[in-house]
């Protein structure tokens, strides 16, 4: 008697299941929406004055960091270094 929780013998065998291939994900894509969405929350802080006025002056510099660190990891995806050789 089997439940559903304990897996079936036959299923496991060694040499019955194919290895999982990996998937491919375009990374450089994936960084480029990301640089995106970080230039336009910028432009939205900038363009609403209540996102940048007071307490929340530091808001601009938060997306301005996020462009730079995000364009650094652009430029190492794009020169395809380390687990990101494929990636372009």
């Amino acid at each position: 008697m089997t439940d559903e929780t304990t897996p079936d013998d036959t299923a496991t065998r060694a040499g019955t299941n194919p290895p999982i291939a990996p998937l491919h994900v375009p990374m450089l894509r994936i960084v480029e929406v990301g640089l995106g969405v970080w230039v336009l929350a910028l432009v939205v802080t900038l363009v609403v004055p209540a996102l940048h006025e007071g307490d929340r002056s530091w808001w601009p510099w938060t997306c301005v960091a996020g462009f730079v660190l995000g364009s650094i990891g652009w430029a190492y995806v794009r020169r395809g270094r380390g687990n990101a050789r494929d990636a372009a």
